[in-house]
């Protein structure tokens, strides 16, 4: 398998939680404004993996694994309190409750590639340093 595949999935990650910040943000400009401001850092992230993985550097995947942990563990949290915030009669908490889950199941989804990529390049050897 060839290194750069990690890459292009980082990249379509990156841009589609910044597509689901500014979403949230247009939802609710007043109260949305760290959406904006962490999708475009989660997206940042993913781009400076994906530099690292291009250039064949294997801290790049333990960025990207931590990355995609780290926000996993957010967006469980805030789609919780999201979805509880709407089910106790907070309906317009339901835009960010399904926009945030969105951005956990592609959480979810490319922490599998990551680490199924990840395996098979530093098992091949073809990651260094």
């Amino acid at each position: 398998m060839k290194l750069p595949s990690l890459s292009w999935w980082l990249i379509g990650y990156g841009a589609f939680v910044f597509l689901m910040g500014v979403l949230g943000y247009l939802s609710n400009p007043e109260k949305a404004g760290t959406a904006l401001k962490s999708g475009g850092m989660v997206a940042g992230l993913a781009v400076v993996c994906t530099i690292g993985w291009w250039g064949q550097r294997r801290w790049a995947l333990f960025g990207a694994a931590a990355t995609l942990t780290l926000v996993g563990i957010v967006f469980i949290w805030r789609s919780s309190v999201s979805w509880l915030a709407y089910l106790g009669d907070e309906s317009q908490k339901l835009t960010a409750a399904l926009l945030i889950t969105a951005m956990f199941v592609a959480t979810a989804l490319r922490m599998e590639s990551c680490q199924d990529i990840g395996h098979r390049a530093i098992g091949a050897g073809e990651a260094r340093g």
